[in-house]
């Protein structure tokens, strides 16, 4: 029988197709795997041997220092990926620290102190990025020209490939190897060699995007002026100028934006005289004894508008002319509104009482406004005393636009206004917030965490509530808050009203937040080299077994 026929006969089964001749006494079942065992070795039998392939080219060398031996092993147990989520029963995490968290912090450290990735742990490091997204930039710098190379052995590794990082490009001032990638390289490592050519001189990377801008496709058009947000300057505004023509609707948008973020640019002169003749101040209003914002929003969206990137139709459920009035504001200087309002500062400005309803519209393009053009001044206007409410305070009550606001401030001073926001008003609105915070914590911040945690506890409430917030304490306390927490791992007697059991559960998770600041601590010490503390000469226990 022939092997098709065989394949044939097996998905139809013996019942429907008569079976290859047997010995007497087979059953058709048998009778079938018998011929295929013998087909199998014929074919193998009259195998032909094929040309050897030629061998891949050898790995390239990666000059960066190896990692201290401690910290090879400590690697090896993050990249095995023992959660402690496993470890419990009914959904208990346990007290054992979440390594598959820390992997992300480990990897940043690495790339700080450029440690070169152990060879024999590349497929384990690769297959770990391909499952996380987030982890991939950190993932490939780490794994080097080593990991690229090995990469492209593996079809299931060619994501690495496509993001690329630096490692195999080449020197920034060589002018000629640049120019040939430019002109030669795949889309991905074209996209890696702009963003690198962009940090080390933003002049010679827009001179050599200027020269094949006109013929490249619109999709990679985007991504190439994307990359222009690196090094933003005055000296990029004639470029971007020109692509407020581009044939690409997205092009023309982002080189708006873009132009937007420079307040002296024309683009922005442009904007602040259409949007300061929608906004003006009323004297109007005596019998309150003050003065409010009054807003004529504008009533077309005309060609010169929608060259300079305004969008003429709006989302669905908004007015066209709101939609019309906030990107003119968001895309208009900021400084303009203290001519404009009578010389007011930011905080005066947002103080001032609105006209019709348009508060709430005016506020949100100026959150945008500030985020845009990163103007700490009017960032604290707009967010206002972290007492205040968000729902009755300045700016927006959106803690997703808030956060934004919170990162164009010093990062001691995000710190310190997290920290007041969570003692007004504890932890459940402080998620998003806390996502903006350097870390590890700053010590205000840090014991302000701990304190709503602590104050929950005692309310008798279950930690699973804040189990976000305890994650993110987990990862970004500073890892010498361990000693001072310890009190916290004793289980309370249960209060009067209390959840049955909350007390055992705070218990349980406060150990896990100080073993993982434990955990923390040893592995950025082994990262540094720092030999680990031994009591007695013996040698140093591992936390957690490898």
């Amino acid at each position: 029988m022939a092997w098709e026929e065989l394949v044939t006969v097996a998905l139809l089964g013996t019942d429907r197709r008569t079976a290859p001749a047997s010995d007497a006494g087979k059953e058709a079942p048998v009778a079938l795997l018998d011929a295929a065992a013998h087909q199998t070795v014929r074919r193998r039998a009259g195998l032909l041997p094929a040309p050897a392939a030629a061998r891949p080219e050898p790995a390239p060398r990666d000059p960066r220092p190896a990692l201290p031996p401690a910290a090879r092993r400590r690697l090896a147990q993050l990249l095995a990926g023992r959660s402690a989520s496993q470890a419990g029963a009914g959904g208990r995490r346990g007290t054992t620290p979440d390594l598959t968290e820390l992997l992300p912090q480990w990897l940043t450290a690495a790339n700080r102190r450029r440690y070169q990735a152990p060879p024999a742990l590349l497929p384990a490091l690769l297959d770990a990025a391909r499952a996380r997204t987030d982890l991939r930039p950190h993932a490939l710098t780490f794994a080097g020209p080593r990991g690229l190379w090995l990469a492209g052995l593996n079809p299931d590794w060619r994501f690495a490939l496509r993001g690329a990082s630096g490692a195999s490009l080449p020197d920034p001032r060589d002018a000629a190897a640049v120019r040939r990638l430019w002109e030669e390289g795949l889309f991905a490592e074209r996209v890696g060699l702009l963003a690198t050519v962009r940090a080390h001189e933003p002049g010679a990377a827009l001179a050599l995007l200027a020269t094949t801008w006109p013929t490249e496709r619109a999709e990679d058009r985007l991504m190439f002026l994307d990359s222009l947000r690196t090094g933003l300057c005055d000296a990029d505004e004639s470029f971007l100028e020109q692509a407020l023509s581009d044939r690409s609707r997205n092009v023309r948008s982002t080189a708006a934006e873009l132009l937007s973020a420079l307040p002296g640019s024309a683009l922005a002169a442009r904007m602040a005289a259409r949007a300061t003749t929608c906004v003006s101040l009323d004297r109007s209003d005596r019998m309150r004894g003050g003065e409010r914002i009054a807003v004529e929003a504008p009533h077309e969206c005309d060609a010169d508008m929608q060259r300079d990137g305004v969008v003429p139709k709006p989302p669905a459920g908004r007015g066209e002319r709101s939609w019309w009035l906030g990107q003119l504001v968001e895309s208009a200087p900021l400084s303009a509104w203290t001519h404009r309002l009578g010389g007011r500062t930011p905080q005066e400005i947002v103080a001032l009482p609105v006209a019709d309803g348009w508060r709430e519209e005016l506020h949100a393009a100026w959150c945008r406004a500030a985020v845009r053009q990163r103007d700490a001044d009017w960032s604290r206007a707009l967010l206002g005393a972290p007492s205040t409410p968000p729902d009755t305070g300045p700016g927006t009550s959106s803690l997703a636009e808030r956060s934004k606001l919170l990162a164009t401030l010093p990062e001691g001073e995000r710190a310190e206004w997290v920290a007041a926001f969570i003692a007004a008003h504890g932890l459940s609105e402080a998620f998003q917030l806390l996502g903006v915070c350097t870390v590890p914590w700053a010590e205000p911040l840090g014991r302000s965490v701990v304190d709503a945690l602590d104050i929950a506890r005692d309310a008798g409430s279950y930690p699973w509530s804040f189990s976000g917030v305890m994650g993110l304490a987990e990862r970004c306390l500073d890892p010498g808050e361990a000693g001072r927490l310890e009190i916290l791992t004793t289980t309370p007697d249960e209060q009067e009203g209390a959840s049955p059991g909350a007390g055992g559960y705070w218990s349980e998770a406060f150990q896990r937040l100080v073993g993982t600041l434990r955990f923390r601590a040893a592995m950025l010490a082994e990262l540094q080299g720092v030999p680990q503390p031994v009591a007695g000469g013996a040698t140093p226990p591992r936390p957690f077994p490898l």
